[in-house]
């Protein structure tokens, strides 16, 4: 059994953060959220993974990622030269996946239930897909399936304007070899792409078994900083270990469960938790409200800011109203700017600098 998750794509509804950076390596909890799926895989004991990966961010997901030894796994790249689909992604992964059955991971995806229980269902019942399913309040946003009273999948169709369920398919998915021939016979859609969805619906149009099982814990899909913002928060809330290796002033006091690295020193600041902050960051005078993330190397001077994340590097000195809801990115700079009365909301990319007058 072997994995293949996708880290390719262009990251359109995460811009300013993607026009320099993988949407995949934006962090939640200061981890990157491809991080979670490869350590989600490898839980199930699937270590062989193949990771998809564009020209334009390739390369900082290698760097970052590695050979897959930090998470006990073998990680082969794999170049997909233009986002033509997730079809077309497995279509290009074939040499790496031969016949071997595999999961399919959206990297940018997060999930609270495990993995293990799906990957039975699909290698005790000799299945030929097996998706996953969660109930929505928008299903004309997603792929949505239609299925029977036990679950066998009928007909599935990309983000349809009159939808026939309100269950839409999770970026996690099992397939069989049989995956490959399906694919080999479907055409590019209307947006010019080889669905997956397509893709499946051939499998059922062949008679091969495809099944589906609905999650019942929460699903995430990161690509918007709404998105982002609220992984961030549940990651937070259910796997946040409170540890303070950095260092505190005795002005200063952490409150709830607060994570700080080593080399991150506080002066006469408040942290109420639940938050994460990273290594060899300087806070001073600063109120750091729950659900925030603050990655390696950030300095915050007389700043209060909560319900954000804060990527490496970044600088924000003298803001003196409160930073909310917000997503600042890697080495942006934000300084100095007199009081107001409403709170501020950034959404700002790499290498920024920003002074409010």
């Amino acid at each position: 059994m072997k994995a293949l998750i996708l880290s390719g794509g262009k990251g359109r509804r995460l811009r300013p953060l993607t026009y320099t950076g993988a949407k995949q390596l934006v962090p939640v909890a200061n981890k990157p959220i491809l991080w979670y799926g490869i350590e989600g895989i490898v839980a199930t004991g699937i270590t062989d993974i193949g990771i998809i990966i564009s020209p334009e961010t390739g390369a900082e997901v290698k760097e970052k990622t590695g050979s897959g030894d930090r998470f006990g796994a073998r990680i082969t790249y794999i170049l997909q030269e233009e986002p033509a689909g997730l079809a077309h992604a497995v279509k290009v992964a074939q040499p790496f996946l031969g016949d071997s059955p595999f999961i399919m991971y959206l990297g940018d995806n997060l999930i609270e239930n495990d993995l293990n229980s799906f990957l039975q269902t699909f290698q005790q019942q000799g299945l030929d897909s097996l998706i996953l399913l969660r109930q929505v309040s928008n299903p004309s946003a997603f792929g949505v399936a239609k299925v029977d009273d036990r679950g066998r999948v009928l007909q599935l169709i990309e983000k349809p304007k009159v939808p026939s369920s309100n269950l839409a398919l999770v970026g996690i998915y099992f397939f069989s070899r049989a995956i490959n021939g399906a694919i080999a016979s479907i055409k590019p859609s209307a947006r010019g792409e080889l669905e997956i969805t397509d893709a499946i619906q051939q499998l059922i149009n062949q008679e091969k078994q495809v099944e589906s099982c609905q999650i019942d814990g929460w699903w995430l899909d990161t690509g918007k900083k709404d998105d982002l913002l609220e992984a961030n928060r549940i990651i937070l809330d259910t796997r946040l270990t409170a540890a303070v290796r950095g260092e505190i002033d005795d002005r200063s006091q952490a409150i709830g469960r607060v994570e700080i690295a080593e080399g991150t020193k506080i002066v006469n600041s408040t942290i109420r938790g639940p938050v994460a902050i990273g290594s060899n960051c300087q806070i001073e005078n600063c109120f750091i409200g729950p659900y925030s993330s603050i990655a390696d190397n950030v300095r915050l001077i007389d700043s209060d800011l909560e319900h954000s994340v804060i990527l490496q590097g970044a600088q924000i000195v003298g803001i003196e109203q409160r930073i909310v809801d917000s997503v600042i990115g890697q080495r942006a700079h934000l300084t100095l700017a007199p009081r107001r009365p409403k709170a501020l909301r950034f959404m700002i990319g790499d290498d920024c600098q920003i002074s409010l007058v």
